[in-house]
């Protein structure tokens, strides 16, 4: 059944999100179950004038891949990612599975090896992100296998998603401008600070953010999206952090994590399920015990976990910090072939200083701090 809603979301990720224009190389990529995506925006992009390639990937085949590989086949790499990113414009994704568990009973291992694999494509992308030849945007398309994983009928799920980028208005761009110009008010006063403090339940962690530069996250590489952040320094953080929600990787739950950090480097991690992944990610190259990211998201639109980090990691009232690779466009140094996120609330008693002035308190940025400044 046609949406509407698909086509004005592909209409924004072409013309808002990635500025599509005649003569740009576009690839289009998802799973088979996001099929209707990719036809709504293959449209928007030819309507555009760009030259489009696509890649619909399959479950089924991607899990026996992973499956029977040897450790070496594993390392291979992707052969059309890396070839494609090297002269694509615009890369547009959307994620969407038929089977959120599908990796739960995959050893540690593989998906480490499955990790180091990507790493020839990962320096492309994180490379083209950096100097701007690539323009990214992913997105979700639901799917029944999202929705049961957050625990939603399918037709919530669809609510859920499009309410949450805003794709029921009337004009969705124009929203988006206006969170635009609201969030770049805390990114020029972040962008005068050295040191972020955060305090939150069994969290107490100062990150060097001294030389960076904070990113306005207004739907321009995630959507929908909610956020600002920078890849700190990744030699000079120290404290510990408990994450409040379950970290996902590949399908796999990791809950209760705990990190204690010594100038910058994990040098303690437990969890309290899923601790073996967790070590084993931190060990999966010598990037991966530092942190490629911290955020604060400040989309209140999206109230509930879902499991799904494109959302998570939104949440209004909420920060989360990412171990592994980093943002070379907030000028982060850090290089690994993971970048994964995880989430800490902050609604009940938490706090963050910059250079030791209170600019955020539960959940919440304190407005009176912008009058003064």
């Amino acid at each position: 059944m046609y949406d509407i809603r698909l086509n004005k979301l592909a209409k924004l990720l072409v013309n808002y999100s990635t500025k599509v224009k005649k003569g740009d190389f576009v690839f289009v990529m998802c799973d088979d179950v996001a099929v209707p995506w990719m036809v709504e925006v293959v449209k928007e992009a030819v309507k555009a004038g760009a030259h489009v390639e696509t890649l619909i990937n399959n479950q089924e085949v991607a899990q026996t891949k992973l499956r029977l590989s040897s450790d070496e086949q594993l390392l291979e790499g992707n052969f059309i990612l890396e070839n494609v990113l090297k002269k694509a414009d615009v890369w547009l994704t959307a994620w969407g599975t038929s089977n959120t568990k599908a990796n739960s009973s995959v050893e540690a291992k593989k998906l480490q090896l499955a990790a180091k694999g990507n790493t020839s494509w990962r320096k492309i992308y994180s490379e083209g992100m950096g100097d701007g030849s690539l323009r990214w945007c992913g997105t979700q398309f639901p799917t029944y296998a999202d929705a049961q994983e957050a625990s939603m009928s399918l037709s919530e799920y669809e609510e859920f998603v499009f309410g949450a980028g805003l794709i029921n208005t009337d004009d969705p761009i124009a929203e988006w401008n206006r969170i635009s110009k609201e969030q770049e008010r805390w990114i020029e006063y972040l962008d005068t600070k050295s040191e972020i403090h955060i305090i939150s339940k069994e969290t107490d962690i100062k990150v060097n953010v001294s030389g960076r530069k904070w990113i306005n996250c207004d739907g321009r590489e995630n959507f929908p999206d909610g956020e600002i952040f920078t890849s700190p320094v990744d030699d000079s953080i120290d404290g510990y952090i408990t994450f409040s929600f379950p970290g996902v990787y590949m399908g796999k739950e990791i809950e209760g994590i705990r990190l204690e950090v010594e100038k910058g480097k994990v040098v303690k991690a437990t969890a309290k399920k899923g601790e073996e992944l967790l070590k084993a990610l931190l060990e999966t190259d010598d990037g991966s015990s530092k942190f490629g990211e911290v955020a604060i998201g400040t989309n209140y639109g999206i109230k509930k976990f879902t499991k799904n980090i494109l959302f998570d990691e939104k949440i209004g009232g909420t920060i989360h910090m990412a171990i592994g690779d980093s943002m070379p466009e907030a000028g982060g140094k850090n290089k690994s072939v993971i970048h994964w996120d995880m989430i800490c609330d902050m609604c009940e008693g938490g706090k963050i200083y910059g250079d030791g002035e209170l600019f955020y308190e539960n959940g919440k940025f304190i407005e009176e701090v912008l009058k003064k400044s």
